[in-house]
């Protein structure tokens, strides 16, 4: 990953053929499974739910773009580490994510995001993260 975060979290996978395309490797759009399994374990890691908060609040945090470099493909039962990193919180959630071997690190892929916070029902997007929520993601 480029950026070191205090706010990071790994998260130990293994590759299930479910996962696979007919070319015996990991359908890439499963990347993305695996880096919302990192996202929300970060999240819970800082006692964020951001399914409660929108209940409460009435605030979603719909992801506007995301991207993934795809290095070495995954394999069936392959075992492997994806980690998720806020990199910034204040106007938009970012994270960068990484998936390596667990064995020998190889690394795999890697991704990135960009969350905003949306006000509903009139589907107003805020200028800021909300305070509480920057602040349990380290950016006040």
């Amino acid at each position: 990953m480029k950026k070191k975060s205090a706010i990071q979290v790994e998260i130990p996978l293994t590759v299930p053929f479910h996962d696979l395309d007919p070319l015996q490797v990991v359908w890439h759009g499963n990347y993305l499974k695996y880096f919302d399994m990192a996202r929300f374990a970060l999240l819970k890691s800082r006692a964020v739910d951001l399914y409660a908060y929108s209940r409460k609040h009435r605030i979603i945090f719909p992801v506007t773009r995301s991207s993934t470099k795809y290095i070495v493909p995954l394999r069936y039962q392959d075992e492997f580490i994806c980690s998720a990193a806020v990199t910034e919180a204040k106007y938009k959630i970012v994270m960068d994510f990484e998936i390596r071997l667990a064995g020998n690190s190889t690394v795999c892929a890697k991704g990135k995001s960009e969350q905003v916070a949306v006000k509903m029902p009139d589907m107003e997007l805020l200028f800021e993260i909300p305070l509480d929520i920057r602040q349990a993601l380290g950016v006040d």
